[in-house]
């Protein structure tokens, strides 16, 4: 059986979000639209997102890397969402493996996103339904496009070619042989879902750091307390730049 899904390269992921922002514009416009905002201009904003970039610090100063992760539904083999919804809304594609909600179903319950281990479904605030991934199903179908762009938005947007879209199931797509021979792994295997998107693994850099790498000498702050200024003598922007 056909399962489509992503394998997500940590390795080369720089956190830009531009799959955050195209995944956004994509589907607030299609099929699985609108993807609601609230607040978005004000102090405290909210809004429905299908795709997100979480970005932390591991390890201990001076040794520490920030890790960009990207996270969205996973589409699992065996979803959890799927046999808690009352009214059947969540469901499981037998052509391709993608986990879908049809919103004239969904009662806005929650008991899906209660189940999911991974948080990967929001509720739209504005139209009272549960919302997710949908591997942009309306756009890798879409005989429209050209072939090479029927993949989903996020994958289309990466400038660094972090996200691969293929069949898991077929041992000759460009994703099963990235998770064969770069050490894919699910996320939360313990759950038993069987995540269907992967991950790369971060491939460790040996580095040595000496202790007059730690601190700048040359750190303008360190010199006068303040913030540095240009020197009056020096030509502004605008003189010297051709807009």
């Amino acid at each position: 059986m056909t399962q489509l899904a992503l394998v997500i390269d940590l390795n080369v992921c720089v956190g830009c979000h531009a799959c955050v922002t195209s995944c956004k514009e994509w589907n607030t416009g299609g099929a699985a639209g609108p993807l609601s905002d609230q607040n978005p201009y004000g102090a405290d904003p909210s809004g429905t997102f299908f795709n997100r970039v979480q970005t932390f610090e591991v390890g201990e100063f001076p040794n520490t890397e920030t890790v960009h992760f990207p996270k969205s539904c996973l589409h699992c083999e065996d979803p959890p969402c799927v046999p808690v919804c009352p009214t059947g809304a969540s469901y499981k594609r037998a052509e391709d493996g993608i986990v879908l909600v049809d919103y004239d179903k969904c009662i806005g319950c929650n008991y899906c996103s209660w189940a999911c281990p991974y948080g990967a479904r929001e509720i739209d605030e504005q139209q009272k339904v549960m919302k997710k991934c949908t591997l942009c199903v309306d756009r890798i179908y879409d005989a429209a496009l050209p072939e090479a762009e029927r993949k989903p938005a996020c994958v289309m947007a990466c400038p660094t070619s972090a996200r691969i879209f293929g069949d898991i199931h077929d041992p000759d797509s460009e994703a099963s042989r990235a998770i064969r021979e770069q050490g894919g792994y699910p996320l939360m295997p313990e759950w038993g879902t069987q995540p269907a998107n992967h991950y790369l693994p971060r491939r460790k850099t040996q580095k040595t750091l000496h202790p007059d790498e730690l601190e700048r000498h040359d750190n303008p702050l360190k010199v006068d307390g303040r913030l540095p200024q240009p020197s009056t003598s020096e030509p502004a922007l605008d003189d010297v730049t051709s807009w």
